[in-house]
């Protein structure tokens, strides 16, 4: 089968697609014909080795596929040939065919398309927990969400209308606020023209933001957090700037707000059935229209680096998704 390989670490030109031999499923896997396969900023990461996760060369980017059951393996009762399914792998989506855990693996309705449906798992998945078991939110807080128009910024757009707050989108033009706007976010604000902090106290009356949701890092995590609101929580997503910011913990004592990281693959991993419960009812929801699981463009496995490059240059307005 052919596969976009990362040998060693590097940038998206530096990829090479090859073939590599068809994966046999092993008791309690299943292999999954791969119809999508979706990249996430931190596929960029991944193979220039400055992700927490380091998987062994040679690895293929993408995390996040689906597509229809192949083959199962000794044991596996609930999943057979034929069924259209999605699941979390972390890494060598970008290939035909993978071998994975049937316990990784949902299944999916037939009106739910393959290319949305990859997009859901991770986005989704950190931004529901992000809200859910983090933030804790309750209907009718205000929430910033920083980088909206990003694949995760809009998902916890989407999600955060879906539970009852008042969504901020925060982004670099007006282009994207508008974007974030038709897909859950009440207000918008340009911080290309606007001091981030002075804006969402403004638009806030002053009180502030009770939820910084922060996919970006960078210069503007300090703003926004000093714009938050008394016993506010900022929730550490990742940093799609690229500069991790430190934080003067004078901000936190003067608040008395929390910071608070997110690491969804690591909860995941220690909270299988909450976070399967998670995933379920967002393909539920996705089926149903409830969230958009927007798709900005597709290419096909041969042009894997443009795809990492259109993430690479911030250019992605939702997920960007592989053809194998």
């Amino acid at each position: 089968m052919k596969a976009v390989l990362c040998s060693q670490y590097c940038g998206p030109d530096d990829l090479v697609l090859t073939e590599v031999p068809d994966p046999a499923a092993a008791p309690g896997e299943a292999v999954i014909a791969i119809k999508a396969a979706a990249l996430n900023f931190f596929d960029l990461l991944m193979i220039q080795g400055k992700y927490q996760i380091k998987p062994p060369f040679p690895f293929s980017p993408s995390a996040e596929v689906a597509g229809v059951v192949e083959s199962v393996g000794a044991g596996v009762t609930d999943l057979k040939p034929g069924d259209r399914v999605v699941a979390s792998c972390g890494h060598n989506g970008a290939r035909e065919k993978i071998a994975l855990p049937a316990s990784a693996i949902v299944k999916i309705p037939d009106n739910l398309d393959f290319d949305r449906a990859a997009g859901i798992i991770i986005i989704y998945g950190t931004a529901l927990h992000a809200l859910e078991d983090r933030a804790r939110v309750r209907s009718g807080e205000t929430m910033a969400v920083l980088g909206a128009a990003g694949g995760t910024g809009l998902a916890a757009c989407e999600l955060g209308r879906h539970l009852g707050v008042k969504v901020i989108a925060c982004a670099s033009s007006d282009e994207k606020l508008e974007f974030a706007k038709a897909h859950g976010a009440e207000l918008g604000l340009n911080y290309g023209k606007e001091d981030l902090k002075e804006g969402l106290r403004r638009l806030t009356g002053g009180k502030g933001v009770d939820i910084v949701f922060d996919p970006v890092g960078g210069a503007y995590a300090e703003s926004a957090l000093r714009s938050i609101a008394w016993e506010g929580r900022f929730l550490v997503i990742g940093f799609a700037a690229g500069d991790i910011p430190k934080m003067p913990l004078n901000l936190a004592l003067l608040k008395s707000c929390d910071i608070r990281g997110v690491f969804w693959g690591a909860w995941a991993r220690l909270n299988p059935d909450k976070n399967r419960t998670n995933l379920e009812k967002l393909v539920r929801w996705a089926a149903e229209g409830k969230i958009s699981s927007h798709v900005d463009r597709t290419f096909p496995l041969t042009q894997t680096a443009d795809a990492l490059n259109v993430l690479a240059g911030r250019k992605a307005m939702g997920k960007v998704i592989l053809h194998p």
